[in-house]
């Protein structure tokens, strides 16, 4: 893609995109039949896979996937919108009264606030198991199993104790980050595994090779903290290194976008004009 205006080709390809995603979780997470849902846990998971969102993980795998290939098929979608169940799994946990007890989600009551406490865990539970079994069926179905085992492998990498869960353990069990680089060590494990995870997926399943899964780790990883750092920015969370993480972004985009420029395919320039969205946001003037 080398649009003349690339941020009009990119909406237009992202509400493209989001769209197949939402139709693959609606239609894969069914409703269950009246009488056949103990303890409402279908429900629950729907209520907050479902909840209204940007989808923005899952379609950075399929910006990934794009990158690597000319014609990602509709098993990289599968494994792609996996990610989306991963991330819904995240917050309802991080809502719960153990974790950072937060009453509402995305305008809406949390899913313990609904479901209660105990569904709720079970419903995150359900979310997360059930991103690797869409994988799992996604390359059985494509033929293609040992591409979908490393887009598992990226995943649990991304969520598990490596990842996503070692930085919720250390933003709740350690101090605040006292200096620019423990900060993007916490953004890295709670917020840029995620990222990083969800390039390797698209780009895992769109049988990407190893140096390219390499770039786009790269990323995912830059992109990730460099996201982070421009939320903080937004809520005034660690007022103290604003200063320093603000200069970061520049840095972390080039780092992206340079990761982005080394892949074969013209539609790369997704992952660009994605990182690029995200430094003019940065440049705002209420940052």
């Amino acid at each position: 893609m080398s649009p003349s205006r690339p941020d009009m080709n990119l909406n237009h390809w992202l509400e493209a995109r989001r769209a197949e995603v939402e139709a693959t979780l609606a239609a894969r997470l069914a409703e269950s039949p009246v009488g056949d849902d103990p303890g409402r846990l279908v429900e629950a998971m729907r209520y907050s896979l479902l909840s209204p969102g940007k989808r923005l993980r899952p379609l950075l795998g399929l910006a990934a996937a794009a990158a690597v290939t000319p014609t990602p098929d509709r098993h990289v979608l599968v494994a792609c919108s996996a990610v989306e169940l991963v991330h819904a799994y995240s917050l309802v946990h991080d809502d719960l009264p153990a974790m950072d007890d937060d009453d509402f989600r995305r305008g809406r009551p949390s899913n313990h606030k609904v479901f209660g406490e105990a569904t709720a865990i079970l419903a995150g539970d359900a979310l997360l198991t059930l991103a690797f079994e869409w994988i799992a069926e996604a390359g059985l179905a494509a033929e293609r199993p040992a591409d979908f085992a490393r887009a598992s492998l990226a995943l649990a990498k991304g969520a598990g104790a490596a990842g996503m869960v070692r930085g919720q353990a250390r933003d709740l069990g350690e101090p605040a980050p006292r200096n620019v680089t423990e900060l993007e060590r916490l953004h890295g494990e709670k917020t840029a595994a995620l990222f990083r995870a969800a390039a390797e997926v698209g780009g895992a399943a769109a049988g990407a090779a190893r140096g390219e899964l390499e770039a786009l780790r790269t990323f995912g990883w830059a992109y990730g903290v460099a996201f982070q750092h421009v939320d903080d920015l937004d809520d005034a969370d660690h007022p103290h290194l604003a200063t320093e993480a603000k200069r970061r972004i520049g840095a972390l985009i080039d780092e992206a976008v340079a990761a982005a420029r080394s892949l074969p395919y013209a539609e790369k320039d997704l992952l660009v004009t994605l990182a690029e969205g995200l430094r003019e946001r940065a440049l705002k003037p209420s940052l």
